[in-house]
């Protein structure tokens, strides 16, 4: 009896590293994952309710265009020069401003052109 009751302490000493490990994977979790995602889930709130008529906005789907009228729940936005509106939930706008990754040029393909112009220079 008394070797199975001290083979159960010795046992039971060993769960307290397992617990804090554990512990500490979910602390982890959370300053790694879910608060960073909580901050910009806050941030695009803001920039929703901050939206005016005037401001040049991009949707989730790639449409960009001008605010026209901004509702409760819904914003009236214009796009192009042919002055087509379309009603869109305050929810479908990824951004203020037109996004535009195609202008930059990639560092990459700039290194290559040097390296390329070095060995033609050889």
């Amino acid at each position: 009896m008394l070797k199975l009751s001290a083979a159960a302490a010795a046992g039971g000493g060993s769960m307290i590293p397992s617990m804090l490990m554990i512990v500490a994977m979910v602390g982890v979790f959370y300053f790694m994952l879910i608060r960073p995602e909580n901050k910009k889930k806050k941030a695009a709130d803001e920039m929703r309710s901050s939206l005016k008529v005037g401001d040049t906005i991009t949707t989730i789907g790639g449409i960009v265009g001008t605010i026209c009228a901004v509702k409760e729940q819904t914003v009236v936005m214009e796009t192009g020069a042919d002055r087509v509106r379309v009603e869109f939930t305050k929810w479908a706008i990824s951004s203020k401003g037109t996004q535009s990754t195609e202008d930059a040029p990639a560092p990459e393909k700039e290194e290559k052109k040097e390296k390329k112009d070095k060995k033609a220079d050889k």
